[in-house]
C-alpha cells in the first residue's frame, strides 16, 4: 500500500539516498517526523537536552520540509512520541508495506533503532536502512572501518588519494500523492511552548539570524560562494568571531541534515572550475573531512566515546565542582574571551569554532573539569549540534580523543591578542568592559584602582575577577593529566 519514510537528521530533499530508493519502488510513500520526548529531557548532567535555540532551528526545519513535501504533492505527517511506538501502530494501522530511514552510529539513537526494527520484524513488515550525513559513503572508503586510523592526517591523506565521490542527487519534481492516505492526521508542527521551551529572543549582537530549512540552506550556500564570493578567503577569515561572512555558517543546516555535505562538495567544486581553485576551497572541503572521521569515528569506537577516559582510556581524575562549571558557562569566569564566547553561545546558540577550541581548553586545562559537562552543555545550546562532532572534538581537546600530542592546550590571552587584537569581539559580549582601551581589555584584572574610576569597571563588581592563575591552573592539570593511567582495552 505504501512506504513509511522516517526522517530523522536528514530534513531536506536534495541527495536524499532513503528518498530516491523510496521513490524507485514506486509505492505511495508515507513521509514521518516523530518528535521523541528523550530529546527533549535532561542530559546527564541535568541539562535541558535540546534548549531553545537548538529546538527553534529543528522546528523552523520541519516547517520548511512540510513546504517542500507539499509543493511536490506530498506532505509531513508530524506525531510526537517514541518512534519505535509511533511508527509501529502507524505501520499495523494503516497495513504499511515498509520502513526506510538513514542509520545513526551513536547509542541513544540505536537503541531507538533497535527497537523499531524488533517491533517492525514481529509485524512482519519489511524495512530498509541507508547511510547518510557524511561525504563519503563507508563503502568508499580504503578501508574498513574496523581499520579505520585513529588519527585524522593518515585518514584525511588515505581518502584523498583513494576514494571518489559520487554526485548529489537533485530533489524530485513530484513526488507520489498520498491519496491512499486522504483521511491521515498529518499533524501539527508543535510551538516551542508545547516542548515545555521558552521562545529565544533574538540578539543584534548574534553574527546571523540563521533559521532552520533546506531551503535557507540552500540560499546560503549560494550566497557564500558565489553571491559574496567569500570562499575564496575562507581560510584566511575563518578564525574570526564577528560577523556573518568570516566563515561559510553551512554547519547548522549540515547538522540537521537540512543541506547534503555532497551538495556542498558539488558547489565548491563548480567554484573551483569558474572562479580558480585555492587553499581556501581546499580548506572548506578540508573541515567537510573532519566531521566525515568523527562520523566513522564514533562509527567504529561505540559508546566509548561518551566516557570519560574517551578513546584514549585515560583515566584522568576530572573535577565535577558544578559551582565552578556555572560561573564557566554563565561567562563569568574573569577571562574576557571566554566570558564573551560563552555570552554569546547563550545568547544565541552559536559561537565561532575559534571560541569553541578556546572555551573547551579553559574548562579542562585551566580548571580541570570533565568534559563532558562541557560537551552536554553545548548539546543543549548549539544549533549546530551533532552529536559525533561534538563529543569528537572536545574529547579531541581534552586530550583523550584522536590527537596524538596527549596535553595540548590554547594560551587565551596570546589567542585573545591573535584574535580579537582590538578588543571589538569581547567588547560587544561584554559590554561592562566597553570603555576599557585595547591594551586593557582582555587583562581587566591589572587595572588599578584609578584606572577602575576612569573606565567604570569595578573588578568583583562590574566583572569578576579570575577563576584561576592561567600559568599555574595550567601545570596543575598537566601533572594530573600525566599522572593518568591507562584504562585496559575492553574484552
Amino acid at each position: 500500500m505504501a512506504i513509511l519514510l522516517w526522517f530523522r537528521q536528514d530534513l531536506r530533499l536534495h541527495d536524499h539516498p532513503a528518498l530516491r530508493w523510496a521513490i524507485a519502488t514506486g509505492e505511495p510513500i508515507l513521509p514521518l517526523y516523530c518528535l521523541d520526548p528523550r530529546q527533549f529531557g535532561q542530559t546527564s548532567f541535568g541539562f535541558a537536552k535540546t534548549g531553545p535555540h537548538r529546538a527553534q532551528f529543528l522546528l523552523q526545519s520541519l516547517a520548511d520540509l512540510r513546504r517542500a513535501l507539499r509543493d511536490r504533492g506530498s506532505d509531513l505527517v508530524v506525531r510526537q512520541g517514541y518512534p519505535e511506538q509511533v511508527i509501529g501502530d502507524l505501520v499495523q494501522s494503516l497495513g504499511l508495506d515498509g520502513v526506510i530511514w538513514h542509520t545513526p552510529v551513536t547509542q541513544e539513537e540505536l537503541a531507538v533503532d533497535a527497537a523499531l526494527c524488533d517491533r517492525l520484524v514481529s509485524l512482519g513488515v519489511d524495512y530498509q536502512r541507508h547511510w547518510d550525513g557524511t561525504l563519503y559513503h563507508p563503502d568508499q572508503l580504503p578501508f574498513s572501518l574496523a581499520d579505520l586510523p585513529e588519527l585524522f592526517t593518515p585518514f584525511r591523506q588515505r581518502v584523498e588519494q583513494q576514494s571518489r565521490l559520487a554526485r548529489p542527487d537533485p530533489s524530485p519534481d513530484l513526488l507520489p500523492p498520498l491519496e491512499a492516505l486522504a483521511a491521515l492526521d498529518r499533524g501539527e508542527i508543535p510551538c516551542l511552548a508545547d516542548l515545555g521551551l521558552a521562545t529565544p529572543t533574538p540578539d543584534p549582537r548574534a553574527v546571523m539570524m540563521f533559521r532552520g530549512g533546506e531551503g535557507t540552506a540552500l540560499e546560503r550556500l549560494q550566497y557564500y560562494l558565489w553571491d559574496s564570493d567569500r570562499l575564496k578567503t575562507y581560510k584566511q577569515t575563518r578564525n574570526q568571531m564577528v560577523g556573518a561572512d568570516y566563515s561559510s555558517k553551512l554547519s547548522p543546516w549540515l547538522a540537521l541534515g537540512c543541506l547534503s555535505a555532497r551538495q556542498v562538495y558539488a558547489e565548491v567544486k563548480a567554484y573551483e572550475a569558474e572562479r580558480g581553485s585555492n587553499e581556501s576551497t581546499y580548506w572548506l572541503v578540508f573541515e567537510l573531512l573532519w566531521r566525515d572521521y568523527f562520523r566513522f569515528i564514533a562509527a567504529k569506537h561505540g559508546d566509548r566515546l561518551f566516557y570519560p577516559s574517551g578513546l584514549r582510556r585515560l583515566a584522568v581524575p576530572w573535577r565535577l565542582d558544578r559551582a565552578e562549571f556555572d560561573s564557566w558557562r554563565q561567562g563569568l569566569t574573569g577571562f574576557p574571551l571566554v566570558d564573551a564566547n560563552l555570552r554569546e553561545l547563550a545568547a544565541t546558540g552559536f559561537m565561532s569554532n575559534r571560541g569553541r577550541q578556546n572555551i573547551a581548553s579553559f574548562l579542562t586545562k585551566n580548571l580541570g573539569l570533565d568534559w563532558r559537562l562541557g560537551a552536554e552543555w553545548f548539546e543543549s545550546c548549539l544549533i549546530d549540534y551533532d552529536v559525533c562532532s561534538n563529543y569528537g572534538n572536545w574529547a579531541y581537546t581534552a586530550g583523550v580523543g584522536n590527537d596524538g600530542r596527549g596535553f595540548r592546550y590554547f594560551n587565551i590571552l596570546k589567542q585573545a591578542q591573535d584574535y580579537d587584537p582590538e578588543g571589538k569581539y569581547v567588547k560587544l559580549w561584554l559590554p561592562e568592559l566597553a570603555a576599557l582601551p585595547a591594551a586593557k581589555v582582555h587583562q581587566p584584572w591589572q587595572l588599578l584602582p584609578v584606572e577602575q574610576r576612569r573606565w567604570g569597571v569595578q573588578l568583583g563588581v562590574d566583572y569578576p575577577h579570575p577563576m584561576v592563575d592561567l600559568v599555574e591552573s595550567v601545570k596543575q592539570n598537566q601533572a594530573r593529566y600525566r599522572s593518568a593511567h591507562e584504562l585496559p582495552v575492553d574484552p
